[in-house]
């Protein structure tokens, strides 16, 4: 299905858009350097999530899926499989489940926990990540692994 046209305030219309990589990337990674750099950064975090083999869910919120021309950064929730250990990884995506590292290494803003740790359960928990801080909601993308 494709990613629905944008609300008139600029969001992605309320829900969970379900999108491959690519189609992200299409849609949201061209119009402006600042989006094509934020592009690259978000195909490097979900593929270094997707290699830990852990990876449940991939939702990317904000500014970066929106129509503003310079978003600030890109905004990552992450739902990691029960059995995730973040200290068998290498350095560099160990550096990705560090919120302060992720942001100065990657450039992304990066939120995670591991399944059993989705309070309320796990779609409320992604169903949370569509609210603005002005409380309104607004729509977020799910990027799945091909």
């Amino acid at each position: 299905m494709p990613i629905p046209d944008f609300t008139a305030t600029g969001d992605l219309p309320v829900g969970v858009h379900r999108v491959s990589l690519p189609e992200a990337l299409f849609r949201f990674g061209t119009g402006s350097k600042r989006r094509r750099r934020l592009a690259l950064r978000l195909e490097r975090v979900f593929r270094l999530a997707t290699d830990t083999g852990h990876l449940a869910r991939f939702i990317v919120f904000g500014s970066f899926v929106t129509t503003k021309l310079e978003p600030n950064d890109v905004d990552v929730f992450m739902i990691m499989d029960d059995d995730f250990d973040v200290a068998v990884l290498n350095r560099e995506s160990q550096l990705m489940f560090d919120h302060a590292a992720a942001q100065t290494h990657f450039g992304c803003s990066v939120f995670w926990l591991r399944r059993l740790a989705a309070f309320g359960g796990e779609e409320a928990t992604v169903e949370y990540w569509q609210i603005k801080r002005d409380g309104t909601k607004r729509g977020l993308i799910e990027i799945w692994a091909e």
